[in-house]
């Protein structure tokens, strides 16, 4: 595979991923007005989804590559340091009176996915393909809840919403070529990155995204989260 083949490989595979978060954000827009969101089993088992896809992605991805290159201790303090970065944000999107848990997880889960892709690419891996399509199922229900948060927690239209959701998406093939150019050499790095971004999706689920998807006296949309754990479950096993 020549080098400018690879490097549009790696474009087109991390922005594909990318799209997922408007394509999300779109159905997200488009349903709103046909739903009753403040009580709808639909909107907290979607909730659910992508909390369940953000933890495969912790369990299945994002640790198991992490501790590869790094010995016990600095994996733990990576991935504390990650849970305690995202603690901070949170506290600043507080005192600045913003939510945005949702968005800040959805881009954490995927700027070192996308470097792990190009890195990937660069290496060969055989894992190319299934990483693409498990990043693509779990940016577009990330991107419908983080679309709907952003909705009711700011003054922002939907369509300049949805384009700044467009221009996030860019932030993959960014990430896929510096991850191509310059991390391929550098598991070590990479290893860094995807335990620290582990650990602050971690804190986000728990504190923000699993208290949402809970519904009194509807049982069923939790299980959104089991159906998104599993999906990335058969996308490992497939690897």
């Amino acid at each position: 595979m020549d080098l400018n083949f690879s490097v549009f490989t790696v474009v087109l595979l991390t922005l594909l991923t990318g799209l997922a978060m408007p394509l999300g954000a779109i159905l997200s827009h488009l349903s709103n007005g046909k739903l009753q969101w403040g009580n709808s089993e639909l909107k907290h088992g979607i909730i659910a989804f992508g909390g369940g896809a953000l933890l495969a992605a912790v369990a299945l991805i994002l640790v198991p590559q992490g501790i590869e290159n790094q010995s016990t201790v600095m994996a733990s303090l990576y991935f504390c340091g990650g849970g305690f970065l995202f603690l901070a944000i949170d506290i600043l999107l507080f005192k600045m009176k913003t939510t945005a848990s949702q968005l800040v997880a959805m881009l954490s889960d995927f700027i070192p996915e996308a470097l792990a892709l190009g890195a990937a690419v660069a290496l060969g891996s055989h894992s190319v393909l299934l990483l693409t399509l498990l990043m693509v199922l779990q940016n577009m229900p990330e991107g419908f809840n983080a679309f709907h948060e952003l909705k009711n927690n700011s003054s922002w239209s939907s369509r300049r919403l949805i384009i700044t959701f467009l221009l996030l998406s860019l932030m993959g093939p960014i990430a896929g070529v510096v991850g191509y150019v310059w991390l391929a050499d550098k598991p070590q790095a990479i290893s860094a990155i995807m335990l620290i971004a582990a650990g602050g999706i971690l804190y986000s689920v728990f504190q923000d995204i699993a208290p949402q998807a809970k519904l009194e006296k509807h049982w069923l949309p939790a299980f959104g989260a089991i159906i998104g754990f599993m999906l990335g479950i058969v996308g490992h096993m497939a690897s």
